[in-house]
């Protein structure tokens, strides 16, 4: 199958959006529009299913923009035995790459350091990424001289470094992931609503029929023949809506990261072993450093999770087992970020468990899905339709992968004369094929082409883009979600401002 039919748009006119979500009758009702929940309404629509996702913050708000940007087996599984688990994501992987997202989802070459007196003989990782790479199907797994290692990661701390193992994963752009699933559900006719909070369950002979949506200051019912429930961290405060004796069915493990200035190209990225299962890791992520990540048990308010000046502290310091710690001082961070991982009950360490999916259906029907990876994202979702194809009526579930918006790049694209062609590079990132639509409007007003700042490549036109069609609310929504700036750390009064001022013009001739 192709592309979603390009001319039909996304339905972001919120007033009519909320009206349809209580007007119509839904096959099914999302709840939570993290990539998950997106991807699951995305794949019901597209199956002719009446769909209804909505959020009670912005779509990608918490776990699905939190994440280490990485598309990727996972090295380390290994370690824990989950071979299946490697597979089935090198997979995806390969899929998202190749075909699903592959605007968004970039190949990426990972160094593994091996110093005297670490975790990990040579012989043992050359084993292992032997293994990963056959599973991967890549040829890329070597060992690099430490000469050689530097001028790919500038700033390895080369003393005492026998060699670097060679593989190759995959980043991405998490939140923008995630909003390409969005606009997948709605261009295949889902109605999506962030900023409305499922307050209540409709619950009629004992199913679960829909739910009570406070969105905007008002409440609306909204009506569906099945629930699925994808609040990620919020997964059992929904679940008690339900059933208010249910017990906790997930463990929430708190990741922290860290961007830092980088001054030299980097032509890979770093994986640096902490013990004998965990790793961190330094990737090149928009001409910055992306350092992370922590694994701290959580038990706290999902929506207060942040990163902690001992998290900074952390990050940095395992940094420098393998770069220089010039490089990755304090005074060169420019922004961070914490996100929570669900995993499955259980005993024993967050470090140590597997990153299952925990799907449980409850008393009054509904399905409710947790955990994961970002990378088998799209499996996950197949799954949740697969346990709901009776009910819903489905005589099968179609797996055939097919592009997000966005995916399918004409072979040549009109430009503005004046666009820079960093700007130009990154929007093509950020948006794919749709970047002739970001620009569209810069064609009246060319005072959408300037950068949000001189120091970044966003221009005012993404915001403009950002709130007519990709459900922008708020400042915050534009400067986490939609563009690069909070990552950038260029997140000053002015441009605040500048981005509010953006907003406020779009609402007002939409």
């Amino acid at each position: 199958m192709g592309e979603p039919v390009h001319g039909v748009a996304p339905d972001a006119d919120r007033a009519s959006s909320i009206e349809r979500l209580s007007s119509r009758q839904f096959d099914l009702l999302v709840i939570g529009g993290g990539i998950i929940g997106a991807a699951t309404a995305a794949h019901a629509a597209r199956a002719g299913l009446a769909v209804a996702l909505v959020d009670a913050g912005d779509f990608g708000g918490a776990t699905s923009s939190a994440s280490s940007k990485l598309i990727h087996g996972g090295l380390r599984y290994l370690r824990l035995g989950d071979v299946r688990l490697v597979r089935e994501a090198h997979h995806e992987r390969r899929l998202l790459s190749r075909l699903v997202a592959p605007h968004l989802v970039h190949r990426l070459p990972f160094l593994l350091p091996l110093y005297r007196g670490g975790p990990y003989r040579p012989w043992m990782v050359q084993s292992g990424i032997l293994f990963y790479s056959a599973l991967a199907q890549s040829r890329l797994n070597w060992l690099v001289r430490p000469d050689r290692a530097r001028e790919q990661v500038p700033g390895l701390r080369v003393e005492g470094l026998r060699a670097c193992a060679l593989y190759a994963d995959a980043w991405t752009n998490d939140a923008r992931l995630t909003l390409a699933n969005v606009c997948a559900a709605a261009e295949s006719g889902a109605v999506v609503v962030n900023g409305a909070e499922v307050v209540a369950l409709r619950i009629e002979g004992g199913r679960a029929t829909g739910a009570e949506i406070r969105v905007d200051g008002r409440d609306v019912s909204v009506a569906a023949r099945a629930v699925v429930n994808s609040a990620g961290p919020w997964v059992d405060h929904v679940r008690r809506l339900e059933d208010p004796a249910v017990g906790t069915s997930v463990r929430l493990s708190k990741g922290a990261h860290v961007l830092v200035e980088r001054e030299a190209e980097w032509s890979a990225a770093l994986t640096v072993p902490q013990d004998l299962v965990r790793v961190t890791f330094a990737v090149p992520w928009y001409g910055m450093l992306l350092l992370g990540t922590t694994e701290t048990p959580y038990d706290g308010d999902p929506g207060a999770v942040a990163a902690t000046g001992d998290d900074v502290d952390e990050i940095l310091r395992e940094a420098a087992v393998a770069l220089d710690p010039l490089l990755v001082a304090r005074d060169r961070v420019r922004a961070a970020f914490a996100g929570l991982r669900v995993l499955p009950v259980g005993k024993g360490e967050s470090v140590n468990a597997r990153r299952e999916t925990v799907y449980s259906i409850g008393r009054a029907g509904m399905l409710s899905v947790a955990g994961g990876k970002l990378t088998t994202y799209r499996r996950i979702a197949l799954g949740v339709l697969e346990r709901l194809r009776s009910q819903l009526g489905l005589r099968e579930i179609d797996r055939t992968p097919w592009p997000l918006p966005g995916a399918t790049i004409p072979p040549r694209m009109s430009l503005p004369k004046d666009l820079d062609s960093d700007v130009w590079a990154h929007l093509r990132h950020m948006y794919g094929g749709r970047t002739p639509e970001v620009l569209a409007p810069a064609e009246r007003d060319p005072s959408l082409l300037e950068r949000l700042d001189p120091r970044g490549p966003d221009i005012a036109a993404q915001v403009a883009y950002a709130a007519s069609r990709e459900w922008a609310r708020s400042s915050d929504d534009v400067l986490r979600r939609r563009t690069t700036l909070f990552h950038r750390g260029l997140t000053g009064e002015d441009v605040v401002a500048r981005v509010e001022t953006l907003l406020a013009a779009t609402r007002a001739v939409s």
